[in-house]
């Protein structure tokens, strides 16, 4: 086996052995926010206070993601945990499959 061969094996296993986030939810979610204040995104999934964290990660490799509102208004998060634009939604939601 090259070493090439083995790095690509080896990172095949840790992806397979990542956790996947758990889908809150299959839309996203409003939420008025202000300009300045910082707010802790769940990436787990299991929070109870969707979309903000409430420790439900405590013993997984998971942790919240911590952002700063841009501006005070609106915005609208991800709750599947799949969106390339975390903590907002970008729609991913809408290529999962139904359960």
């Amino acid at each position: 086996m090259t070493q090439v061969q083995f790095a690509v094996r080896r990172i095949a296993y840790i992806l397979c052995a990542m956790e996947e986030p758990k889908i809150a939810a299959k839309n996203s979610i409003p939420v008025d926010v202000e300009e300045g204040k910082k707010y802790f995104f769940c990436s787990c999934g299991s929070s109870k206070n969707q979309p903000f964290c409430d420790g439900a990660h405590s013993g997984t490799e998971f942790s919240p993601i911590a952002f700063v509102a841009e501006k005070t208004g609106t915005a609208y998060f991800c709750q599947c945990k799949r969106s390339g634009k975390v903590p907002y939604c970008d729609g991913s939601h809408n290529s999962l499959e139904c359960d």
